[in-house]
């Protein structure tokens, strides 16, 4: 089919390619947001399109497709109707989601943001096709720099102590360094450097210098130092603070290309020797890994052995450069040019410089210089090195040496004295189990060696978690709950021993870390009643009882290896001088724990003396009764019982003053003889009652006082006292 030109299309089809302005009508011409297309009308060869659209939420965008002539002077063409179909297809689906917009508020728009200017979008478009690179056949994109050195992220700043990031490039640093310092006399001494490999030297060597380079133009001048007390972060005085260093200079000498004379004079690794150094960047690794490594002493036995082992290297290297300079094979003492030359060479300088001995005997003046000059030089360092090495293991077990020569004084002592062998063995598996279970016989004193804020941070992360469950100390200031941690001291008990016993006087509390222990009743004091775990707390109230009620009332028995913590009751107090408020508190929570375990004293119930035996133990008065007696005599039934019996003995009196009277004014009657029976019953109504067992109720001019009073002796009790007095007649 013919595909028509512009001219001949109608106008309102051709301002949808050229962006007619017929084809756009201006916002608010259409009041629907909705998009609507049309569909096509093949059998009679017509095409109608219509679309409503939104274009920003407030003018609409509208092309209309009207009707096609169907004149058979031009046939329309396939391309253009295909087109037409899918853009139909698109704003369909345009207004689907249009729909779903204005029926959920919370979508967002399908619609990109529209762009600030064609220009910034053709200069996006173009920098994005320039990171496309073209490889063999295939395109593939090639990230910005931008983005790498985001990937990167190097800080402004560097904490050399500890950003770990920092300990990996001072390792590879590092490896460099040894690098050069192994391979530079190599190559130099040994024929090891030929044209055949020389590229994969000079490759190594490159890496080498891209690390020292990079350590000095970006890591270095990044690093945070101390001045004054502060911590410098500004990166112009980091850097001018690395440039006056002494560290600066050595690393740019090391960085000084020697290598362009490999075009005047060949190929010479001596030109390299510079590179060595770069020795304070290695010595920096050496600080910052031991800080970091949990067990340093390895890593300080490797790195003597690793010393050991590069003098080695160098005297076998020395070795081949003589062999070589007297001529290989021309003595018995050189190198004869048979095997392995590096390891020819090595084995002697082993045995020469630990001075093993038979080796051949040097024959000329410069091989017994040479050797003369070896065995000073071994001597020496070979005594350095493993006067260094017996530091390093001695650091390493300083520890276990003075936990065994603790434990072998004690056992000398006690067979000294000759301790029985049971106490013997329980002193050394407190001795074994303390070592095991923490490392240290005393963790308090190496506390002891920091600043106390560094042991109030330790204390907090170890034993604040505990602490915090102690109901006890539940409200009470938070700093003085740090004062506690710093008082309390740990203690290992073993199997079977008594944490505190009944009856004594209470002078600590105590917090389980670790173990469990037995609350130990009943009568012989053998039941057990309760099993206290890790993070339990007893004796709690011994630090807060006062005026004698700090007596232990049970037994507790460790049942396994317990370690407990115990906070003295000194300490406490000290504390609490300091913090009025907590105090309070604990007084009010020490009242009632100790009336809700009915322990007005926690003393023991000890035998009474005298009289006392004969009663049992007192008991509490109730609550009613001494409501009604009040805390005095002069109140309550105390006062009523004394007025009822003064009431009665005036009445008494009358009474005999009223009798008395009567008989005087009565005459006196004649004496009538009286009958035997008057006779004898007149001698029983004069003598008095017979004294009977029980209780009769009656008046006496008699009294009986009981007194309880304290014993002079200490922890004797009180002493009952009854004494009989009569009364005076009034």
């Amino acid at each position: 089919a013919a595909v028509p030109s512009k001219a001949q299309l109608p106008r309102s089809l051709a301002g949808v390619g050229g962006r007619s302005s017929e084809a756009f009508p201006t916002p608010g011409t259409v009041g629907k947001a909705v998009a609507t297309g049309g569909g096509e009308d093949v059998k009679e060869g017509r095409t109608h399109a219509s679309v409503h659209g939104v274009k920003n939420g407030d003018s609409y965008l509208l092309w209309e497709l009207k009707k096609v002539s169907t004149d058979s002077s031009w046939v329309t063409n396939e391309y253009a109707e295909a087109q037409l179909h899918d853009i139909v297809r698109r704003m369909r689906a345009r207004t689907e989601a249009y729909k779903e917009k204005l029926t959920d508020a919370l979508l967002s728009s399908p619609e990109a943001s529209p762009t600030a200017c064609k220009s910034l979008q053709f200069s996006i478009a173009k920098l994005e096709e320039d990171h496309y690179c073209d490889l063999w056949c295939y395109k593939f994109k090639r990230p910005a720099l931008k983005k790498y050195l985001k990937i990167i992220r190097l800080p402004e700043s560097i904490d050399a102590y500890t950003d770990h990031y920092y300990v990996v490039w001072l390792l590879l640093v590092t490896i460099a360094y040894n690098w050069n310092c192994w391979f530079i006399p190599l190559r130099c001494m040994f024929p090891v450097q030929t044209s055949s490999n020389l590229f994969y030297w000079i490759i190594i060597d490159i890496l080498c210098d891209i690390c020292y380079l990079c350590d000095l133009l970006i890591f270095q001048p990044r690093k945070q130092f101390v001045k004054g007390g502060d911590i410098i972060v500004s990166k112009i005085e980091m850097k001018e603070f690395y440039q006056k260093s002494l560290k600066f200079r050595f690393d740019l000498a090391s960085v000084i290309p020697f290598d362009v004379l490999y075009v005047f004079f060949g190929f010479n690794p001596m030109f390299r020797a510079n590179r060595v150094l770069k020795h304070n960047t290695f010595f920096e690794f050496n600080d910052r890994l031991e800080a970091i490594l949990d067990k340093a002493y390895i890593y300080r036995v490797i790195r003597t052995t690793g010393y050991l082992l590069f003098i080695l290297h160098i005297n076998a290297c020395l070795y081949y450069w003589a062999s070589d300079y007297e001529g290989i094979g021309s003595t018995k003492w050189v190198y004869d040019g048979k095997g392995n030359m590096y390891l020819k060479c090595y084995y002697w300088a082993v045995r020469s410089l630990i001075t093993i001995g038979g080796l051949p005997e040097p024959q000329n003046l410069f091989e017994i210089i040479f050797q003369l000059l070896n065995y000073f030089l071994g001597v020496f360092v070979f005594s350095s090195l493993i006067g260094q090495m017996r530091d390093v293991i001695g650091a390493a077990t300083a520890g276990h040496n003075y936990y065994r020569s603790c434990m072998d004084n004690t056992i000398s002592y006690m067979n000294t004295y000759t301790i029985p062998k049971m106490v013997q063995n329980r002193v050394r598996n407190w001795y074994e189990y303390t070592w095991d279970s923490q490392g240290m016989l005393d963790e308090s004193e190496l506390l002891e060696q920091m600043p106390a804020k560094m042991q109030l941070a330790i204390a907090i992360d170890v034993n604040f978690a505990i602490l915090n469950k102690v109901d006890l100390f539940k409200g009470c200031d938070t700093q003085m709950i740090y004062d506690v941690l710093l008082r309390l001291k740990s203690i290992v008990y073993l199997p079977g021993d008594f944490v505190c016993k009944k009856g004594e006087i209470g002078r600590e509390m105590y917090i389980i870390k670790q173990g469990e222990v037995h609350v130990l009743g009943g009568p012989d004091s053998t039941k057990i009643l309760v099993t206290l775990k890790a993070g339990a707390v007893f004796g709690e109230i011994s630090l807060l009882a006062a005026g004698g009620g700090n007596r232990r009332t049970a037994n507790v028995v460790a049942h396994g290896f317990a370690n407990l913590f115990i906070l003295d009751k000194k300490s406490l107090h000290e504390i609490l001088v300091h913090y009025p408020d907590s105090k309070r508190i604990l007084m009010k929570k020490g009242r009632v724990l100790l009336k809700e375990k009915g322990k007005t004293t926690d003393g023991p119930n000890q035998q009474a003396r005298g009289l006392a035996s004969l009663f049992g133990p007192k008991p509490q008065t109730p609550k009613l009764f001494r409501a009604l007696l009040g805390n005095s005599s002069k109140g309550g039934i105390g006062m009523l019982l004394k007025l009822k019996i003064k009431q009665a003995n005036q009445r008494r009196q009358k009474e005999k003053r009223e009798i008395q009277i009567t008989k005087e004014k009565k005459p006196k009657a004649e004496a009538e003889p009286q009958t035997p029976s008057e006779q004898k019953e007149e001698p029983l109504a004069n003598s008095q009652p017979l004294p009977n067992s029980g209780l009769h109720r009656g008046i006496t001019n008699k009294s009986l006082i009981v007194t309880m009073s304290p014993s002079t002796t200490a922890g004797e009790g009180e002493i009952l006292t009854v004494e009989v007095k009569e009364k005076k007649q009034e």
